[in-house]
C-alpha cells in the first residue's frame, strides 16, 4: 500500500475489561494537547504522546512504530504484547497518518558520519591549513586555532546539526519553525551554493587531467622539450646534479600547470577571459556526472558512494605521509611547519586567520548539516557526532600539514633553498605545482602521481554531493507538491545549471574565475549569513526553547558552556571574521596578474546578490501578512507550529 496514494491506517485492539481505564488516559493524553512532557514506564513522553524511545520524529508517522498514548504494544499498554481474550469487548482505534511520503532516512549510521566527515574534510584542508599555518607562527598558530573550534566552530555545528535532526527539514522551510521572517536566510544558503558549485568542481577538473596525463611512463611535467615549456624551463631533477636554480627559473611541472592545463598565458586577465578548453570541459561534463549518478536518488546512494570518497583519502595521506618521511630533508620542512614563533600571536592576523580557517573547515552555514541531519532518526545522538566529526576534521587538517611540508622540506634540499622560498605558493598551486613536482622525483612516480590526484578528486566530490544535497533538500521541502515526484528531474536541471555556470571558470583565464569566486562570492556571504542565523535561533526562537528540543531527543539539555556559546561567544566570533574582513580587504593576485579594482567592486556584488535575499524576504513577509503593523511583526518573529506533526485518532468501540 503506498503511502503516497492512500491513507494507511492501523487498528489496535485491546481488552476492554483489563485495559479500558490505561486506554482511556493514553486517549486523554493525545487529544488534550498538553504541553511539556509526560512520563510513561519511567520514560519522557512528548506532548502529542510519542515515546522517546521511538527513533522516528514526532513530525511523521510511519505506519505503527510508536502509537500514541502508549507503547508499541498499544494505548496504555504495558509493551509486553498481551493479547485480549477471545470473544471479549475490544477498543478498536484507527489511527490516520499523514497522506505525506514519509522521510527517507540514512540506511546506517555509519553513512551520515562519513558524508558528514567527507563534506567537512576537503581540498582545504590539504593545501590552505598547512600554508596558514606556518605562515602565522608554525605551532603557535595551534593555539587560537583551538580555541576558534572550541568556543566558535564546534558549536555552530552542534547548533546545526541538532536544528536539522529536530525540525527535519532544510534550511528554506526549517525557518517557519523558527522564526519566519529569516526564511530569506535559505535562499541566500541555496545561491552561495550555486556559486561554489561553479568553481569548485573545476578544480576537480584540474585534478582529473593532472590523472589523464599520468597514465604514462614518463610524466609530461618533468622534462623541458614539450611545446608548451619555455627557455626559462629547468629540469631540476634529483639527478641532475649540473644544473643550478637561479630566481628567474620555472619549473617543468609549474609551466605544465600555467601553460598547458590552464593556458592562461593566453589571457590577459579577467577582462578578456579568451575560449573554453575543451579538455578541460570534458573532464568536467564527467565530474558532473559522477556527482548526478551519486546523488539523484537522495541519501541511499549518496550515502553508499562516500564510503569510497571519505575513507580512499586518509589511506593515500598516510602512504603520502610514510612516503615523505623518508625522504632527504622532509626533517626541514617539519621543523619549518611547527616551530611556534609566539610573537605572532600578538598580529590580530593570526587570529583572523584562525577563525577562519575552523570556520570554511567545519562547514556551518551551507545548508549541509541541516540537510544530513534531517535524515537522521529523532533520537540520534547528534551532540556526539558534532564532537566525533569535528575532531577527525581538525586531525585531518594537522596530518595534512606532515604530509604537505615533508614534501616541502625534500624540495628545499634539491634545489638547495630555505623551506620559505619553495612554499611560496598556496592554494591549488602548492597541489599542481610543488607537490607534483616532488612526486615526479620520487621512484615510481607514476603510482604516486595516481593515487594523489585521485585523493583530490574524492576529497573534492563529497563535498560537492553535500553542497548540491544541501539545495536539492532545500528546494524539495519547500516544494514537496511539484519536486518530491520529479527529484530526479529536478537534480538532472540542477547539474547542467552548475556545469553551464562553470564554463566561465573552464576559459584560458578561468584560473583568474576560480579566485574571485573563491575570495569575495561566498567568505563574506556566507558568515553575514550564520551570524543572522544564530542571532534568530539564540536570540528569537530562544535558546531555552532550543534546549528543550535538544532534551527532547537526546534526553539531557545542552550545558551553560554551549548556551553561553549560542548566544553570545558564537556571534561575536562571527561578528569579529565579518569586521576583519571589511578593515583588511585581501589584496587579490594570481601568479603575476593583480586584480585591479574594478573586480573587487565586481566581487562584493556577486557577494551581495546572494545576501541580499535576507532583507527582501523580510520586506516581502511584512508586506504580505495580515494585520496591523505590530501584529504583523509578532507573527513573523512566532514559530509555526507544525501541521504535519499531529495524527487524527478515531477511537471507537467494537466487539
Amino acid at each position: 500500500m503506498e503511502t503516497k496514494d492512500m491513507m494507511m491506517t492501523s487498528m489496535l485492539i485491546m481488552d476492554k475489561g483489563e485495559n479500558e481505564g490505561e486506554g482511556h488516559k493514553g486517549r486523554e493524553e493525545v487529544g488534550g494537547g498538553e504541553e511539556g512532557t509526560q512520563q510513561e514506564n519511567g520514560k519522557p513522553m512528548p506532548s502529542n504522546g510519542f515515546t522517546t524511545s521511538t527513533p522516528q520524529s514526532p513530525r511523521e508517522g510511519p505506519g505503527t512504530a510508536a502509537t500514541p498514548g502508549g507503547t508499541a504494544s498499544g494505548p496504555g499498554g504495558d509493551g509486553a504484547g498481551s493479547t485480549a481474550p477471545p470473544g471479549g469487548l475490544r477498543t478498536l482505534v484507527v489511527q490516520q497518518t499523514s497522506l505525506e511520503r514519509p522521510r527517507e532516512t540514512w540506511s546506517k549510521k555509519m553513512d551520515f558520519l562519513l558524508s558528514v566527515i567527507g563534506y567537512a574534510v576537503d581540498l582545504g584542508n590539504v593545501w590552505r591549513f598547512p600554508y596558514i599555518c606556518y605562515q602565522n607562527g608554525g605551532g603557535a598558530f595551534l593555539l587560537p586555532y583551538l580555541l576558534m573550534a572550541v568556543f566558535g566552530g564546534v558549536p555552530l555545528f552542534y547548533m546545526e546539526l541538532a536544528l536539522g535532526q529536530f525540525h527535519r527539514s532544510g534550511c528554506i522551510s526549517i525557518w517557519k519553525h523558527v522564526c519566519p521572517i529569516f526564511k530569506g536566510i535559505g535562499f541566500a544558503i541555496c545561491i552561495i551554493a550555486l556559486y561554489i558549485a561553479f568553481y569548485y568542481n573545476t578544480i576537480m577538473a584540474w585534478a582529473l587531467y593532472y590523472l589523464l596525463s599520468s597514465l604514462r611512463p614518463t610524466l609530461p611535467w618533468t622534462t623541458c622539450t614539450n611545446s608548451w615549456n619555455t627557455a626559462n624551463c629547468n629540469s631540476y631533477m634529483s639527478t641532475d646534479h649540473n644544473v643550478s636554480w637561479s630566481n628567474s627559473s620555472t619549473s617543468p611541472a609549474e609551466e605544465f600547470y600555467t601553460r598547458h592545463v590552464l593556458q592562461v598565458h593566453l589571457s590577459p586577465g579577467l577582462h578578456q577571459l579568451g575560449s573554453v578548453s575543451w579538455q578541460l570541459a570534458l573532464c568536467l561534463l564527467f565530474i558532473f556526472t559522477i556527482v548526478y549518478f551519486s546523488i539523484w536518488k537522495g541519501v541511499k546512494t549518496s550515502g553508499k558512494v562516500v564510503w569510497v570518497t571519505a575513507t580512499f583519502p586518509y589511506l593515500v595521506l598516510l602512504i603520502l605521509l610514510v612516503r615523505g618521511a623518508t625522504l632527504p630533508g622532509a626533517w626541514r620542512g617539519v621543523v619549518f611547519y611547527l616551530k611556534p614563533d609566539w610573537e605572532k600571536l600578538l598580529s590580530t592576523t593570526v587570529w583572523i586567520d584562525a577563525a577562519a580557517q575552523i570556520f570554511f573547515s567545519l562547514g556551518p552555514g551551507f545548508g549541509v548539516l541541516l540537510a544530513f541531519a534531517s535524515y537522521n532518526p529523532f533520537h540520534n545522538n547528534c551532540y556526539k557526532d558534532a564532537l566525533i566529526t569535528s575532531s577527525v576534521n581538525c586531525l585531518t587538517s594537522f596530518l595534512s600539514g606532515f604530509v604537505i611540508f615533508t614534501v616541502l622540506g625534500y624540495m628545499a634540499e634539491m634545489r638547495q633553498q630555505d623551506v620559505s622560498a619553495v612554499a611560496k605558493d598556496a592554494g591549488p598551486s602548492l597541489l599542481f605545482i610543488i607537490y607534483a613536482e616532488a612526486i615526479a622525483n620520487m621512484p615510481a612516480a607514476t603510482f604516486f602521481a595516481i593515487i594523489f590526484f585521485l585523493m583530490i578528486i574524492m576529497l573534492g566530490l563529497d563535498s560537492t554531493f553535500a553542497g548540491l544535497e544541501g539545495v536539492i533538500t532545500a528546494m524539495l521541502d519547500e516544494f514537496p507538491h511539484i519536486l518530491a515526484k520529479r527529484r530526479e528531474w529536478f537534480v538532472f536541471g540542477l547539474v547542467c545549471v552548475c556545469y553551464l555556470g562553470a564554463l566561465s571558470t573552464l576559459t584560458y583565464g578561468g584560473a583568474f574565475v576560480v579566485k574571485l569566486f573563491e575570495e569575495y562570492a561566498t567568505g563574506p556571504a556566507v558568515i553575514t549569513v550564520v551570524l543572522l542565523e544564530v542571532i534568530a535561533v539564540s536570540w528569537f526562537y530562544g535558546t531555552t526553547r532550543f534546549c528543550n528540543d535538544v532534551h527532547l531527543m537526546l534526553g539531557f539539555y545542552p550545558g551553560c558552556f554551549w548556551r553561553v556559546c549560542w548566544v553570545a561567544i558564537c556571534p561575536c566570533f562571527l561578528l569579529f571574521i565579518i569586521i576583519s574582513f571589511l578593515a583588511f580587504p585581501p589584496e587579490v593576485r594570481l601568479f603575476h596578474y593583480h586584480y585591479p579594482q574594478w573586480t573587487t567592486v565586481l566581487g562584493y556584488c556577486i557577494g551581495v546578490s546572494s545576501f541580499i535575499c535576507v532583507p527582501a524576504y523580510m520586506v516581502y513577509h511584512l508586506l504580505t501578512a495580515k494585520g496591523t503593523f505590530k501584529q504583523r511583526l509578532l507573527k513573523s518573529i512566532t514559530p509555526e507550529p507544525s501541521s504535519d506533526g499531529h495524527r487524527d485518532l478515531i477511537v471507537t468501540n467494537a466487539v
